[in-house]
């Protein structure tokens, strides 16, 4: 069986259990290894001794955040359209979609650092950065930003691998930059004596070369997909495809970035010790975060291809079966985690101040990991079926939501309800989700395979 038959066999055949475990472990190993690198990058720059630096990282999140975002708006938005056409047996327009999502993220890029780089002081100042954090903060976010072209391309290229069912290529890929970041953190940080820039520069040449190997797979291994600059033909059709979906991820992480901006600006009143237990209890509630994610993630491109292909039952099974699945393991590990939460922040830092409020940051960043999953699994589904105008309402709905809550949290009980607020807004964010969920099992699309494409572009 070549490697094309066995992601058709996994799209089609194979029983479910099996499917979601195809495409989401390596999903999930791939993001627990960017947990490793996150918290040993945190680990290394612990060990300068100094709380600016940790917290110019931790400001540094929300920019990070948008790059992540302008990737995933081609990685999603391709990734997901890649599938539905392929669930439709349309692979010449699979190709032409996967080519203009990498070149249109290298354009991102590009544009990105235009835009950027003038502003890059004041844009420092609405991150929070001040005194002593706004030099290291300069530092860390100059490098990553003109890595930008890179770093948008690599989201965006693990995404449209993973839409062919290819997800242990996917997972590779995200390997190769972890193992790169790893090995050159100590070395860039210390022995260059390069401090948060290092780590900054480790990031980038980390994603150089997913980047690279991602380009080698899809013009040497993948039969359904390329990036050959031949078949990089955009028109309406293709745009149009490509952004329907991928507004909704810009949507949803625009929230969040005004979010983070909020929290920073809130947590950084209250001190450095504030804003540097944020940024390590967010990275440590990422382990939790990431296997949700990584279920969720995973098995968009099954739902996708599923529901234009008509075969409704099955989506509706890898549905069930996943959420099921986020939940028994999300609590599994929120559980273990917030036994040990306290040894858990001494082990990166020593500051008092630091360790009591990072176990509690923590313990209400773990409480909303079932959530934040829950109500990723429900926006996943509706990108998977072409449904932009529900994954958009559920993408505005936590910012929406979060905003006004962390705003309340932090005049009438401090420091604690900005960290309690992140925890509200989560759990009705899912609860909402759910709702349009029911909703959308009534509409005709879900009971007749032949309006399956309603919302579907055509490539002509």
């Amino acid at each position: 069986m070549n490697q094309t038959d066995s992601n058709t066999y996994y799209f089609e055949n194979s029983p479910i259990w099996k499917a979601i475990a195809h495409m989401s472990l390596p999903m999930m190993l791939g993001m627990c290894l960017g947990v490793v690198y996150s918290l040993v990058d945190t680990f290394f720059i612990g060990k300068l001794n100094q709380t600016q630096m940790l917290s110019a990282v931790a400001l540094a999140l929300p920019f990070m955040t948008i790059q992540m975002a302008i990737g995933n708006v081609f990685g999603v938005g391709g990734g997901t359209y890649i599938s539905r056409l392929l669930g439709e047996k349309k692979h010449d327009e699979a190709k032409t979609v996967s080519s203009v999502t990498f070149y249109f993220s290298l354009i991102a890029g590009l544009l990105f650092i235009i835009i950027c780089f003038p502003i890059l002081h004041p844009m420092l100042q609405l991150l929070g950065a001040q005194g002593d954090t706004m030099q290291p903060t300069r530092e860390f976010i100059l490098v990553l930003l003109m890595g930008s072209p890179i770093v948008i391309a690599n989201f965006a290229l693990g995404e449209v691998v993973r839409a062919e069912g290819a997800s242990k290529e996917s997972m590779y890929g995200m390997t190769i930059s972890v193992i790169i970041n790893i090995i050159l953190d100590p070395i860039l940080i210390f022995s260059c004596h390069m401090g948060v820039a290092g780590a900054a520069m480790g990031t980038v040449v980390g994603n150089i070369c997913a980047v690279l190997y991602y380009v080698f797979y899809l013009q040497k291994k993948s039969l359904f997909l390329t990036v050959s600059p031949k078949a990089f033909k955009p028109n309406l059709e293709v745009t149009g495809g490509i952004f329907k979906i991928g507004i909704t991820v810009l949507i949803q992480s625009l929230f969040m970035i005004v979010s983070t901006l909020l929290l920073n600006n809130f947590s950084i009143q209250y001190g450095d010790y504030a804003v540097a237990a944020f940024g390590i209890s967010m990275r440590v509630a990422q382990i939790s975060d990431f296997i949700g994610m990584g279920l969720f993630m995973g098995v968009i491109p099954l739902i996708a291809y599923s529901f234009t292909a008509g075969n409704i039952k099955r989506m509706k099974k890898i549905i069930q079966t996943t959420s099921l699945y986020i939940t028994v393991l999300t609590l599994i590990i929120t559980v273990i985690i917030m036994i040990f939460r306290t040894q858990v922040i001494e082990f990166f830092s020593k500051d008092p101040q630091v360790i009591h409020v990072g176990v509690i940051t923590l313990a209400a960043f773990l409480i909303s990991s079932l959530f934040v999953s829950l109500s990723g699994l429900f926006i996943g589904i509706f990108q998977g079926t072409g449904r932009e105008k529900e994954a958009s309402i559920l993408s505005m709905v936590e910012g929406v939501l979060l905003i006004p809550t962390m705003i309340a949290g932090n005049i009438f009980w401090g420091l604690y309800g900005v960290i309690w607020s992140i925890t509200i807004a989560q759990v009705i964010t899912c609860i909402i989700g759910f709702g349009l969920w029911i909703r959308f099992t009534k509409d005709p699309s879900m009971k007749d395979p032949a309006l399956k494409a309603q919302n579907n572009f055509v490539i002509n």
